[in-house]
């Protein structure tokens, strides 16, 4: 593969990273607009329909799924996706955009120890090495932030961490689910599938938790809803596919690592969503680490753009 090509291939990474991390500002753009509870319905709703209307005019066979994949996928993947969705807002509102990021970026931890457990995967001695890198530089960045522009959701520093936690949780099932299925189905069908599911247990369960979405009632929610779809949704998933066809996946998620960071920038820019010199300190180490194995997982197994997960509904490490 000639250099320009990985060049470009690099860019679309980074263009990934950078667009998932516009999710918590933009959803905290939002709480003062609509019930926040309702924000991850909606714009994987809309995500959801701009791909199935892209397969209708487009790609016919997005829809041809087996049984099997209906309900691994569809239900499985789905039900992982609404708990991310709600999880990641009590995160945000909770612990601020950085802290929210930093809890999240703990799924590879999780995987290798789910990989282990489930899969019989090795738990080498550097990728607990690196775990704790991680862990010790999420628990500065949450102790080092403010949570400016979010005080409307009324959520403390335990719901927070909760929500993070529970996000990263969902995520690592996710990323194990799609080791699975996107060898089987392709990463385009993988992402439409979980994410109609998202859509469908999420109308069962936010009725039932007394939180119907109901339509939001001014143009600058929708404004907001259809950039989060536009961006985290659909633009950011793509730009990571595109990586991944130029490009091995572990230098491909290596660059997608600067999503905390972007994160962290817009939030400070546009709530004062400020992190101390601890905090900051624990967000590179948080980069670091999650960057640290990857790149360790380059050198000892081989890379598969296929075997690449999907980031479904807003990403993740």
């Amino acid at each position: 593969m000639n250099r320009g090509s990985r060049a470009v291939g690099y860019l679309f990474a980074v263009a990934a990273g950078a667009t998932w991390g516009t999710t918590g500002s933009l959803s905290t753009g939002l709480y003062d607009l609509m019930p926040w509870q309702t924000i991850g319905f909606w714009r994987i709703l809309i995500g959801v329909g701009a791909l199935a209307a892209w397969g209708a005019l487009f790609r016919r066979d997005l829809f041809r799924v087996d049984a099997r994949g209906w309900l691994l996928v569809g239900l499985g993947g789905g039900a992982l996706v609404a708990l991310f969705e709600v999880a990641y807002q009590f995160a945000i509102g909770g612990v601020g955009v950085a802290g929210a990021a930093a809890l999240l970026y703990t799924a590879p931890v999780l995987v290798a120890i789910l990989g282990r457990l489930i899969l019989g995967e090795a738990l080498t001695p550097v990728r607990l090495a690196l775990a704790v890198v991680v862990i010790i530089g999420v628990a500065l960045t949450v102790n080092g932030r403010s949570n400016a522009g979010a005080e409307v959701t009324r959520l403390g520093l335990a719901a927070g961490i909760a929500g993070g936690l529970l996000s990263a949780l969902s995520y690592a099932f996710t990323t194990l689910l799609a080791r699975y299925a996107v060898p089987k189905y392709g990463l385009t069908r993988v992402l439409f599938l979980e994410l109609l599911g998202g859509v469908t247990v999420l109308l069962v369960f936010l009725p039932l938790w007394r939180h119907p979405p109901s339509p939001p009632t001014s143009p600058a929610a929708w404004w907001g809803l259809m950039a989060l779809a536009a961006g985290s949704v659909l633009a950011a998933n793509f730009f990571f596919f595109a990586a991944v066809q130029r490009i091995e996946a572990a230098p491909t998620a290596v660059a997608a690592t600067i999503e905390p960071v972007v994160g962290a920038l817009l939030a400070l820019a546009l709530f004062s969503q400020r992190l101390s010199s601890l905090g900051w300190l624990g967000l590179v180490m948080v980069v670091a680490g999650v960057a640290g194995g990857y790149l360790s997982e380059a050198t000892t197994q081989p890379q598969n753009a296929n075997s690449t997960p999907s980031r479904t509904s807003r990403g993740g490490p």
